[in-house]
């Protein structure tokens, strides 16, 4: 793990401008894993709970056609 005062992408020494990033090279690419989900916590299947399921929808199979 990275030291405190180092970049958590690369452990480089961190930047006043990029804090707590080196480099703006290491900010994007942390708000790249953000967005492309890189930072997930694995977890199990939800339970489906009829009782509080939302109403179907519009391409639900209760077509009135």
């Amino acid at each position: 793990m990275a030291k405190k005062d180092s970049c958590p992408i690369c452990g480089k020494p961190v930047s006043p401008v990029h804090t707590p990033f080196c480099s703006q090279g290491c900010r994007d690419r942390d708000l790249l894993q953000w967005l492309g989900e890189g930072y997930r916590i694995p977890a199990g299947p939800a339970e489906h709970d009829e009782e509080n399921s939302p109403p179907p929808g519009l391409d639900s199979a209760n077509d009135p056609d």
